[in-house]
């Protein structure tokens, strides 16, 4: 169905205009997918599109003339509408140097990456235009380059790299020559800014079957390019705990863990320094021995080199720091108190470091409703241990620094924060001494 301020731009635009919807929203609207953008193709001069829609009453910016694009304000959301157009050579790896504005619509559409981005809706309805088979592609399941797929990845070096991101969004296959020439094009994609990068790696691993895309880095010499410090991880046999080497378990996380970027994230990344830690007993036993560190190092250098946010990069070492924490029935309430606030001290939520490692013992593939009843019980157990709200910090003690002070008789300083800190595992072993009073008792008998 159509958006009905499209309508009001059609109107405004007039028949002439032959106005379309063009890419990914035409794709998401045969497969009843929910998307947030619009991208609009004319017949009419981007010139024509400002003074008509201008004329009734509509906000145009001038957003791209040298490309034939113009952005229309419809009910404060911004719509792309972009003159039918062929392009001109590609040198730079990502935009054309010319482009040539006039064509036809199938010449426009002609341009497109891949057959399920090259179909067109009339606005207001009409025929699918669909001069490359889009639609059979998408009852097909299938993510196939219009034309020559070695031409369409020489244009755009992260052209592949969105085939392997719609594989994972969708669910789909990538056709035979489409694939194929992934590899042929590994110059072109070296191009690509990182920016661009991380923005598509972020997509595919937030997709419905990211396994799917990151399988399909491994076999294209994609994840070299850009994610050479998984590649040892691809055929690294582990021990007796798993039942899948390391690639293959790390796929598998990918796939259970929640759609989140940082969950998403530590998921890929957690085990990356098992290769370089990898060792053998007397006998036999494999051991990964430090690889939580190691994978804190290489997942810093990956977010540094693809430019990933502050916030990205504090949530996923936070997860992948505590990957390796596995409590059990024998812990006592107070070292479960102890790792409650650990995880608070980090900025992890209870929940996310849960669902982070409830997919991580999933995909060892071996006793899984064993892990699971563990699970479950270990989640009760430290979800009521922190509805009792004990203190789990310095912060959360009954006697702040400035009281302690007063009961000292001194200034600030070292001593300080060494008392706060055994008053704080005293509290944690015993929730019950953290009152005034107690504190009180015991910072007396602690201090010289």
């Amino acid at each position: 169905m159509t958006w009905p301020p499209l309508l009001r731009l059609q109107a405004a635009l007039g028949p002439e205009a032959e106005l379309v919807i063009v890419g990914g929203a035409v794709r998401d609207e045969l497969l009843g997918r929910p998307h947030a953008d619009w991208d609009l193709a004319s017949r009419l001069l981007p010139q024509a599109v400002m003074a008509r829609a201008g004329a009734a009453g509509l906000k145009v910016i001038p957003t791209g003339l040298q490309h034939g694009t113009v952005t229309v304000i419809l009910e404060d959301r911004p719509v792309e509408v972009t003159t039918f157009r062929s392009d001109g050579d590609y040198l730079d790896g990502r935009r054309p140097e010319t482009v040539r504005l006039g064509v036809d619509l199938a010449e426009d559409l002609s341009r497109r990456d891949f057959t399920i981005n090259a179909m067109a809706l009339p606005v207001g309805g009409g025929d699918l235009v669909d001069p490359f088979g889009g639609r059979a592609d998408l009852a097909a399941g299938l993510i196939r380059a219009v034309g020559d797929p070695l031409q369409r990845f020489a244009e755009d070096g992260l052209r592949p790299l969105r085939a392997c991101r719609f594989a994972s969004q969708l669910g789909f296959d990538m056709e035979a020559a489409t694939q194929a020439a992934i590899p042929e094009r590994l110059d072109v994609a070296r191009k690509v800014a990182m920016e661009r990068v991380f923005k598509e790696l972020d997509k595919l691993l937030r997709g419905q079957e990211p396994q799917r895309g990151l399988a399909l880095l491994a076999k294209s010499g994609l994840l070299d390019l850009w994610l050479p410090e998984l590649r040892p991880m691809v055929g690294c046999g582990q021990n007796q705990h798993h039942a899948h080497d390391v690639w293959r378990h790390t796929l598998e996380v990918v796939r259970f863990a929640p759609a989140e970027p940082a969950l998403r994230w530590a998921a890929l990344l957690h085990d990356a320094g098992k290769p370089g830690t990898r060792s053998v007993g007397p006998d036999g036993e494999v051991h990964f021995y430090g690889h939580e560190a190691r994978s804190l190092e290489l997942t810093e250098g990956i977010f540094e080199r693809l430019k990933a946010s502050h916030a990205l990069r504090k949530s996923t070492l936070a997860l992948i720091r505590h990957h390796g924490t596995h409590p059990t029935e024998s812990w006592s309430d107070a070292a479960c108190r102890r790792l409650l606030g650990r995880l608070e001290a980090d900025g992890l939520a209870l929940d996310a470091w849960a669902a982070f490692r409830l997919a991580d013992q999933r995909a060892k593939g071996q006793a899984w409703e064993l892990h699971l009843a563990e699970h479950t019980k270990l989640m009760t157990r430290l979800e009521s241990l922190r509805a009792a709200r004990p203190a789990l910090s310095i912060r959360d003690l009954a006697l702040d620094g400035a009281a302690l002070m007063r009961l000292a008789g001194r200034s600030g300083g070292p001593w300080l924060g060494s008392l706060q800190k055994r008053l704080l595992e005293a509290v944690l072993d015993d929730p019950a001494v953290n009152t005034p009073e107690r504190l009180a008792e015991l910072a007396a008998r602690e201090l010289p």
